[in-house]
C-alpha cells in the first residue's frame, strides 16, 4: 500500500486547501477539518482512475524541497495519505475470530444488508484510510 504526503493549507476565511508535491495537478478541498484524510483519498483515488501514480517520495524528500518547507513555514502541514489499489482480483483468505466477536459481525452484516466478506473488507478499509 502507497501512502503520499500532502500539503494541507487554511487561510482563516477559506476550506482546507489540500495538495499533493508528488502529484502537482492533484487537488483537493474540505470545509471541515475530519474531512481533509477523506477527501484526500477521494483525490488520489479519481487521478489514479486515468493516471498511473508515481513512486510516493519519502518524509525527507518530502520536507527536503524548497516550495514544501516554504509552504510548511507559512503555516501548512503535512499529512500521510494511504492509496488502497483497486484490483477486482477477489483472494478467499482464511481469518480465525474469537466466537462472539464473529456473531456480532455476522448480526451487523446481516442488519446492513452485507456479507460477512464485504462487511469485514469495509471495516478494513475504513480503519485504513480514516482509523487513526
Amino acid at each position: 500500500m502507497k501512502h503520499f504526503f500532502a500539503l494541507v493549507h487554511k487561510d482563516s476565511d477559506s476550506a482546507y486547501g489540500i495538495q499533493f508535491p508528488d502529484l502537482p495537478s492533484v487537488f483537493s478541498a474540505s470545509d471541515e477539518a475530519e474531512d481533509i484524510v477523506k477527501n484526500a483519498i477521494e483525490a488520489l483515488q479519481l487521478y489514479a482512475e486515468d493516471e498511473t501514480l508515481p513512486e510516493a517520495s519519502s518524509h525527507a524528500d518530502i520536507v527536503a524541497r524548497d516550495d514544501v518547507r516554504s509552504a510548511l513555514n507559512d503555516g501548512a502541514y503535512l499529512i500521510s495519505v494511504p492509496y488502497i489499489e483497486d484490483d477486482s482480483a477477489v483472494v478467499r483468505v482464511n481469518v480465525t475470530f474469537e466466537r462472539g466477536v464473529l456473531k456480532a459481525i455476522d448480526n451487523v452484516a446481516k442488519d446492513r444488508g452485507l456479507t460477512r466478506s464485504s462487511f469485514l473488507a469495509q471495516a478494513a478499509r475504513h480503519e485504513i484510510e480514516v482509523g487513526v
